[in-house]
């Protein structure tokens, strides 16, 4: 045997924690409170190190990792925490003092008004959970790259005669419930103009980074979307079959004025996938001294069978059908005495029908 003898080299530069003696930590000054604690915490770690860091490697591999996003939409007055706690206290006083209310909460028949709950959460912390779900499902890193918005005006949009669709944050609807044009409603002041947007980041048959924008309607007076101008009319979705849930994302702007969308029209009617190519990032960098993002609702969607007549009738091609085909089930060369094999054995020779005993 041969044994190899190897050198140790020292390190570069002090290691983390070397100045602290091991063999006595009873001689280490504590940090006493957690403040502390964390104020020295946050001084070790912006302190460069001569070693290279995970951050390094990250941001060699990712320049944008880390980056700071920017804020595009209309300014964000956050309510004063203090008055909030005021109102709050005043309430549950006024609430404590009420007979009726403490008889109808012991009988268990006390009905919490939920409009009025929404509207208030729409009021206070409605912008931003809206922008955290935007953020878990993506819709900000395809749509605004490096940039976000607090949505802070509330889209109804309701599918079918009866609004039994209603388009909320991610909720999955069918493209049959979505096959018609919607009822649209928004807060608006008068004499205000807005743009509404429908579009789909996963659809795009061919390139990665492109969309399909599926409505586009420009100069909305007030509320009342079906007298704005549309730029483009409305498609069902299409998710091709195979390739999952896709995301629909209804994107309102508020206009400063009235813009001239003489570029941004497609052909009446618009069947060609061509033609409805779009990305959401450009359109709005060349409106964006006229138009700030303010309301944001998105949907759902995955394959049924009204894709298909949306394919052959509407868009007039075939339908694309992403599918994984499996090879066939590979079984070995029949011996005359199978030795140690299970008694279903003969089973997978047998001709006729197809086996359902599984696969051994």
């Amino acid at each position: 045997m041969k044994a190899f003898l190897c050198k140790r080299v020292p390190p570069l530069g002090p290691m983390p924690n070397e100045e602290f003696d091991m063999k006595n930590l009873q001689s280490v000054e504590r940090y006493r409170s957690y403040n502390r604690y964390f104020r020295q915490a946050e001084e070790m770690k912006n302190k460069p190190a001569w070693w290279k860091t995970y951050r390094g490697y990250v941001e060699k591999a990712d320049p944008e990792h880390g980056a700071v996003r920017v804020d595009i939409g209309l300014p964000y007055y956050r309510p004063c925490r203090l008055k909030e706690v005021r109102e709050r206290r005043q309430v549950m006083k006024a609430n404590k003092e009420n007979a009726d209310l403490e008889r109808a909460c012991r009988l268990r028949t006390f009905k919490i008004p939920l409009d009025v709950v929404q509207e208030v959460w729409k009021k206070n912390r409605g912008p931003l959970h809206i922008k955290k779900l935007a953020d878990h499902y993506g819709v900000f890193r395809d749509l605004f790259p490096m940039a976000y918005f607090l949505p802070q005006v509330s889209l109804h949009i309701c599918y079918g005669q009866d609004n039994s669709g209603t388009v909320h944050f991610g909720n999955r609807l069918t493209p049959t419930e979505a096959a018609s044009v919607p009822q649209i409603s928004f807060d608006a002041e008068d004499g205000s103009l807005w743009t509404l947007l429908l579009t789909c980041p996963d659809e795009h048959l061919l390139e990665n980074e492109a969309e399909y924008v599926h409505w586009l309607v420009g100069n909305i007076p007030g509320g009342a979307v079906q007298s704005g101008e549309e730029l483009c009319h409305y498609l069902p979705p299409f998710p091709a079959k195979g390739t999952g849930f896709h995301r629909y994302v209804y994107v309102l702007f508020k206009q400063e004025g009235p813009i001239n969308f003489q570029e941004d029209v497609r052909p009446s009617p618009c069947h060609s996938l061509v033609d409805r190519t779009f990305k959401t990032v450009d359109f709005y960098r060349k409106h964006q001294d006229n138009m700030t993002p303010a309301g944001l609702a998105f949907f759902q969607c995955q394959w049924d069978e009204s894709v298909t007549n949306t394919f052959h009738n509407t868009l007039n091609m075939r339908e694309p059908v992403f599918e994984f085909i499996r090879p066939p089930v590979y079984h070995p060369p029949q011996v005359k005495y199978p030795h140690r094999q299970p008694l279903r054995y003969l089973d997978r020779y047998r001709d006729g029908k197809e086996n359902t005993y599984g696969i051994y």
